[in-house]
């Protein structure tokens, strides 16, 4: 049976599991308008950022 020599770091490890990592996505859809934004950021189309509006409408830059 084979035993590794060394213990295998938690650097290394860490490196060697990253590659199995889930891709994340870049942009997600605004529940209130439907436009595409970046997570945790303000929409830029209506303004809203979760579920409460933090700029208004009309001055939302995209």
């Amino acid at each position: 049976m084979a035993v590794p020599k060394k213990k295998t770091s938690k650097s290394r490890r860490n490196m060697r599991r990253s590659h199995h990592a889930l891709p994340t996505s870049a942009y997600n859809e605004c529940p209130s308008c439907g436009e595409l934004k970046r997570p945790h950021n303000i929409c830029g189309s209506c303004g809203q950022y979760d579920k409460r509006e933090v700029i208004q409408s009309g001055t939302a830059t995209a």
